[in-house]
């Protein structure tokens, strides 16, 4: 199934993440290289099927725009929270982005709170309380940067959820895409820093940021949205899991990353909550 087969990839960009990070490369130049990578191949995927692209529509290039930023934050937060953590605390914490759905559309009018949505919502925040031990004044393991830097991942994930929705309603998901990712280059180039994004071209290390691109931006998006045209969505739900357990794995076998049993609790709290929470809204009302 192709949603699942770029979760698994998006779980591996992850744990190649975190040795990169080993490394001595910042979440930054990480975020960038991802993001430009993955532009390479939506591009070729949009010069192979050019129709009904929307880019003449100014609202296509507005909603993907904000997409982009929400993409472009995705990254750098998700990497930044490695960084600070570890792959597996960061990976389930990003994996949180429904529950920012959620809230923003409550926020908004799109969704009206009901007492099961409310539930679920405060376990998933008992949940991170578990997973990052923040009730755990004197424990050092994950800091504080690594927490909120984990959660604003998955709040520009929902980010990038809402643009590309409005986005792909005006072009197709290709363009989309496109522009996204071209809105990520130029917004992290900076940050990034040019010495190092040219650093890279010239290091042992480059294979591995060409995994991380091809993996983590390129066949997984495509693959993703490929996928969701022939999966419904509460399954789509269910298989999306497999990111954050596959990055926890790429961790604890390959980075000699630990997680105790209390942190074990809260990881299953949130994605079991997340998982049902997504399935739950996903299924049609009467």
């Amino acid at each position: 199934m192709l949603v699942a087969l770029a979760a698994f990839f998006w779980g591996l960009s992850g744990g190649i993440g975190g040795i990169l990070i080993a490394e001595g490369w910042g979440a930054y130049v990480l975020s960038f290289y991802r993001g430009i990578i993955g532009l390479l191949f939506v591009l070729v995927w949009l010069i192979l099927r050019p129709g009904n692209s929307g880019l003449a529509n100014p609202r296509l290039w507005f909603w993907a725009t904000v997409a982009g930023l929400g993409v472009a934050g995705n990254f750098s937060f998700y990497f930044l929270s490695i960084s600070e953590g570890s792959v597996a605390v960061a990976a389930t914490l990003m994996y949180c982005a429904p529950v920012f759905v959620f809230l923003v559309s409550f926020a908004i009018g799109l969704e009206q709170p009901t007492p099961l949505k409310c539930v679920a919502i405060v376990i998933v925040i008992v949940g991170i309380a578990l997973l990052t031990g923040i009730y755990d004044v004197g424990g050092n393991e994950v800091t504080w940067v690594g927490v909120v830097s984990g959660l604003l991942s998955g709040l520009c994930y929902a980010v990038f959820i809402f643009g590309f929705k409005f986005a792909a309603r005006n072009g197709s998901p290709q363009a989309a895409l496109v522009i996204a990712f071209s809105v990520l280059g130029i917004v992290l180039i900076w940050p990034a820093s040019v010495v190092q994004v040219v650093a890279v071209l010239d290091t042992p290390e480059w294979p591995m940021f060409m995994a991380l691109g091809v993996l983590g931006g390129g066949m997984s998006f495509i693959a993703y949205i490929v996928g969701l045209k022939h999966t419904v969505p509460t399954v789509a739900s269910i298989v999306a899991m497999v990111e954050p357990v596959t990055a926890a794995l790429f961790g604890i076998l390959l980075l000699n990353e630990s997680l105790g049993g209390v942190q074990f609790l809260g990881m299953g709290l949130i994605l079991v909550t997340v998982t049902a929470l997504s399935f739950y809204s996903s299924k049609p009302s009467h």
